[in-house]
């Protein structure tokens, strides 16, 4: 049975306690409320080995006296367990330290309209789990009938239905519900010691628009066989191709060297960098968070600022941070809308794409990599320093010749942005951090010595 949302009640609740915050001696108090319901079923060949279908609500309020700021949260709603809560962290805050950057946004009030965003979907709410089981069970099928793959590492399907609620002291109140949906597979192949794994997954708001069992499947068997037989390479100085999986990681290294809490913490290369080159001119990042269906989108941010669109790098110069209230105080900059209640985070933060189909940049490619897997942390937001493992596939005169695999690939972010030869046309917003297929001029890649 599908549990009818109640975002009347819970809005309501939120402004109740925000009210109650206020008559106890709190001088800001912010409440936000996530009610939602999550379904999640993971099997291997065809043997159901986790499935979870809950409900969950919780609630969250932060407390500012004095300038000094105490939180709280609890998943017990009800009015004596919240306003003990209130009490609570009124007296706590008198223990933290004053902070002059503390304290809630200005209200501005919301000033779209959420149904333009696209967030949610009916349908997702509504599927039966016998649905989604099925879902999964098919994708593993399809891809386990083709004789090459020896091993299913697992198919999965998942959706979530969430509301969220936001009242403040300030005079803000909003709320807004959506949903999400994925499909994956991870697949085997090979024999012996020359076994080679990887996977697919689809992922959107809509139902319609996720990709069918025979695409997610079909997808990840041609990942997986690719990379059959690889050959060690010498070390070598290359142009390499990151395909958009590989691009999108990249794009999270530079958010969070963008990010206002590590710029103001000194924890990022770019922290001086405001107004300068840091990219050549193919280099357009921007930061959309109100992109209708994105899976970043959303009308308001955890500080109940209106989420907007923030050209990042601008032809390679660096044009914003990305801030919450807290950190724009920091550096006396204004908030960008993107608070996420503990810190900064993304709407859909994305490079522009270029007119060049990446079948074409592979084509143009006289001998290099196509980097199609990473693995390992590797990346130092101090210093920009990129090394990380990697497998790829190797490319002479145009053509793919073999896979490659052991290798590590070693760069400086600011100098792959300097040195971005190609950029490709098929952005694709499969996460909040995505980019197309991008061709690096010149990088390292580490292999068997020469």
């Amino acid at each position: 049975m599908i549990r009818p949302p109640r975002p009347q009640d819970l809005a309501g609740l939120a402004e109740d306690l925000v009210d109650y915050g206020g008559s106890r001696g709190a001088d800001e108090i912010e409440v936000s409320i996530s009610d939602g319901r999550e379904f999640q079923v993971d099997l291997r060949r065809g043997r159901i080995e986790n499935l979870v279908e809950a409900d969950s609500t919780s609630l969250g309020l932060r407390v500012i006296k004095d300038k000094r700021t105490a939180g709280a949260g609890s998943s017990d709603l009800s009015p004596d367990v919240l306003r003990a809560l209130v009490r609570g962290a009124v007296r706590r805050a008198g223990l933290s330290e004053p902070d002059g950057c503390s304290g809630l946004a200005p209200c501005e009030g919301l000033k779209i309209d959420i149904s333009s965003l696209d967030l949610h979907d009916p349908v997702v709410e509504n599927l039966d789990a016998e649905t989604k089981i099925g879902l999964a069970r098919r994708t593993e099928r399809i891809a386990l009938a083709d004789k090459r793959i020896v091993n299913s590492y697992g198919a999965g399907c998942a959706t979530q239905a969430i509301t969220t609620i936001l009242a403040n002291s300030r005079g803000f109140s909003g709320s807004f519900r959506q949903t999400f949906c994925s499909l994956s597979v991870g697949l085997q192949a090979g024999s012996g010691n020359a076994l080679v794994e990887d996977f697919w997954f689809s992922a959107r708001r809509r139902f319609r628009d996720l990709d069918p069992p025979e695409t997610v499947a079909r997808i990840a068997v041609e990942r997986t066989l690719r990379q059959l037989h690889p050959r060690k390479i010498p070390t070598c100085s290359v142009p390499v191709i990151f395909e958009p999986m590989e691009t999108s990681w990249l794009l999270g290294f530079l958010f969070s060297c963008v990010s206002g809490t590590a710029v103001y913490q000194k924890a990022s290369f770019l922290s001086d960098r405001l107004g300068t080159r840091i990219g050549n001119a193919r280099v357009t990042v921007i930061d959309d968070g109100l992109r209708p269906g994105g899976p970043g989108t959303r009308p308001f941010d955890a500080d109940g600022l209106p989420c907007r669109r923030t050209v990042v790098v601008d032809k390679g110069i660096l044009k914003s941070f990305l801030c919450n209230t807290y950190a724009a105080r920091k550096l006396k900059l204004a908030s960008t809308g993107n608070s996420d209640g503990s810190g900064v985070s993304p709407g859909n933060f994305y490079l522009k794409p270029g007119k060049r189909d990446p079948r074409d940049i592979a084509a143009s490619l006289d001998r290099g990599l196509i980097l199609t897997r990473t693995l390992g942390h590797g990346l130092n937001p101090v210093t920009g320093d990129i090394s990380r493992g990697a497998f790829g596939l190797w490319v002479e005169k145009g053509e793919i010749v073999h896979p490659v695999a052991g290798i590590t690939i070693a760069g400086n972010l600011e100098g792959l942005l300097r040195n971005l030869a190609a950029v490709g046309n098929d952005l694709d917003f499969l996460s909040p951090f995505s980019g197309p297929t991008v061709m690096v001029g010149e990088m390292t890649v580490g292999g068997a010595a020469p």
